[in-house]
């Protein structure tokens, strides 16, 4: 978990407990013909101490809380299939795979 509570901070400015964290969704991804596959892998954390700031803009437009069916545009791709499969009560997604 240290890796998610520094990336959480370093990205966003969220200091998280790793204690109240729990991985709810992975999306296994290939973004395109000849691509590496990649693994995404998406937690809940339960309780955190901040407000999320955009610290990384060559990468992220914004930082929000939109309900889960009125999700903004652009959304990552594996962003709205994850978000996706948590509401159905799935663990595993894939995007990209023909």
């Amino acid at each position: 978990m240290g890796r998610l509570v520094r990336e959480a901070w370093e990205e966003a400015g969220l200091a998280i407990d790793p204690a109240g964290v729990e991985l709810v969704h992975v999306v296994h991804v290939v973004d395109g013909p000849g691509r590496l596959p990649r693994v995404q892998m998406v937690f809940r954390a339960d309780r955190f101490e901040g407000t999320p700031v955009v610290r990384e803009p060559d990468k992220c437009l914004s930082w929000g809380w939109w309900p889960p069916d009125a999700l903004p545009e652009p959304v990552v791709p594996y962003t709205r299939v994850a978000v996706e499969g948590i509401r159905a009560g799935r663990r595993y997604t894939e995007l990209g795979w023909n």
